[in-house]
Order: C-alpha cells, then structure tokens, then sequence
C-alpha cells in the first residue's frame, strides 16, 4: 500500500506569501491614486475654507415682526463678493428661508440681512457680519428659545460655504 499524501496542487506558503504581498502592495497603489486623485479635483488648486460664527442678536424675542435673532460674523476666509452669497435660515427645524441683504432693492423676504463691520464695500470679509432680523414675519415668538440653523451658501461656486446653529430667544 502506498501511503504518500500528495497534493499537487496545493500551493506552497512561500508562494502564498508572495502573492498576498503583491496583491496588498497592488491596492495601496491603486487606493493612494484614487485618493490624490479625489483631493486634486475637489481643490481645483484653490481651497478656501471658511468659518462663520452665529450667536444670539441679543435683546428679547417679542411678538412683533422685526426682532433682531442671529448675529453671523466671518472668522477664517477669503472675501466674497454679496453678489455670490446666499444666506438661508431654518427655524426650529422648520423649512429654510432665504434672507435679503439690506440693500434697498425693494425685495421682501420673511428675515433680512442688516450688515455690520465695513459696509463700505461690496464684499464680506473677515471681521465683517450680518444681523438676521424677521422682516413682517414673527420667526421666533415671545418667550421661545428657537433653534436657528444658518446656512451660508456661495452661489456662483454651487457650494456651502458654512453652516452654524445657534439659538435666539
């Protein structure tokens, strides 16, 4: 009787080794190309990142229609022309609402945009800010926290450029 345990096919462990190192060695180049490949085309060679901050206006939210609820202030970014900016609230959750700048245009929206810092220029810069007041709308009623999200939105770039939260009560 010939008790020999042969397996031709079976492959050795260097082999094996071998072959795991390559394969691995295969996917981290491929997974860094694919990698550097996404950071390039999301950067187009000029990241900007921008930080804004949203605090409570101050004062009391009242019944009226034209109480002063957030106060967003640039901290970190280049500056942006107001023509490219687009500044959306959600209060409590609610649907947003995009806010006008004060600029005299006769457009009538739900909330405003009464800028502060240098309003001198047609650009927002760091330092510079918006007050969100309600314009005919009571947004947050009398003796209400309300939670309002800012989204800020770069519209000639189709981008968020930011989105804080804070609350105004």
């Amino acid at each position: 009787m010939n008790n020999e345990n042969r397996n031709d096919e079976a492959v050795s462990p260097v082999i094996a080794t071998i072959l795991m190192v390559a394969i691995t060695v295969v996917l981290a180049g491929v997974l860094y190309v694919w990698a550097s490949s996404l950071a390039e085309g999301n950067t187009d060679g000029d990241l900007t990142l921008y930080v804004f901050d949203a605090e409570d206006a101050g004062g009391d939210v009242t019944t009226g229609t034209d109480d002063n609820l957030v106060r967003v202030t640039m901290t970190q970014g280049s500056a942006v022309n107001w023509a490219s900016v687009s500044v959306k609230i959600s209060v409590n959750n609610g649907a947003p609402i995009t806010c006008d700048r004060d600029s005299g245009d006769g457009v009538d929206t739900d909330c405003k945009l009464v800028e502060f810092g240098d309003s001198t220029d047609s650009e927002w810069t760091i330092g510079d800010g918006v007050t969100i007041v309600e314009n005919g709308q009571d947004l947050c009623t009398a003796g209400a926290t309300c939670g309002i999200e800012v989204t800020i939105t770069n519209v000639r770039e189709g981008n968020t450029m930011d989105e804080s939260s804070t609350v105004a009560q």
